[in-house]
């Protein structure tokens, strides 16, 4: 790895944001899934809940689209789960409360009224239907994107990046894309040494991982993975019909 390579990885690794996060409720076009994971990538989220409960979407073996994620998966942990309640749970063991997004209404916050610089998980719904109402109950709070013209919402992916940004514009003023970053510098190397032998690899062996309720806890985003040992050691499992 040269000099430039390690320094970006570096930096990239120090503006991580292990305190927030995104979930995604029954989203249908793998288009908006990649697109989501490009505006975590852009403001340093590092994995990403995705959850299904409607069956004729569990069938659909959605694809990222490496194009439009602009090659950002490797770098983000993907959880996959088709229990909204256990993803509720293994979210809030991590960020503390989920915020879901609803379309603009009289007695719904807007999304410049809400501290995102304290640990929280960001939920997005159904391009259709929006947020089911399971989800919303499970949630800690909601909040609408204020809109000043006649459409009564945003695309998905619109949605979220216009969120994440400012997320990202509330914690640059607390400092923690520089002075105060939120890895320390211990879990930092651990990250960038995961990193490491992810490229030295010389192949993306991520996969979204699935949860159920009998899955061990989840690992930090800086701890290495068993199936990320060197290629010799590799045993390849399908996963998933969440297809790369």
């Amino acid at each position: 790895m040269n000099t430039s390579r390690e320094q970006k990885i570096r930096s990239v690794i120090r503006q991580s944001q292990p305190d927030l996060t995104v979930v995604l409720e029954n989203i249908f076009d793998p288009l908006n899934i990649s697109a989501v994971l490009r505006s975590c990538d852009a403001v340093g989220i590092r994995e990403v809940f995705v959850v299904y409960t409607k069956q004729y979407l569990d069938k659909r073996g959605l694809v990222l689209g490496k194009r439009t994620s602009g090659g950002t998966f490797k770098w983000i942990d993907v959880y996959f789960f088709d229990d909204l309640e256990e993803c509720a749970k293994r979210v809030k063991e991590r960020y503390v409360r989920i915020l879901a997004t609803l379309p603009p209404g009289d007695e719904v916050r807007g999304l410049y009224e809400h501290d995102l610089t304290q640990p929280v998980a960001l939920m997005f719904g159904n391009e259709d239907e929006g947020i089911s109402a399971e989800a919303l109950a499970l949630s800690d709070g909601c909040f609408t994107i204020p809109q000043a013209g006649f459409a009564e919402s945003l695309n998905i992916s619109v949605a979220c990046a216009v969120s994440l940004f400012e997320a990202k514009r509330q914690r640059m003023a607390l400092g923690f894309y520089d002075e105060h970053p939120r890895l320390s510098p211990e879990q930092q190397e651990q990250l960038f040494e995961r990193w490491k032998v992810m490229l030295k690899s010389g192949k993306n062996h991520q996969k979204p991982v699935m949860v159920s309720k009998d899955s061990g806890p989840l690992l930090p985003v800086y701890i290495r993975r068993k199936d990320e040992a060197p290629r010799s050691k590799i045993q390849v499992l399908p996963l998933s019909k969440f297809k790369l």
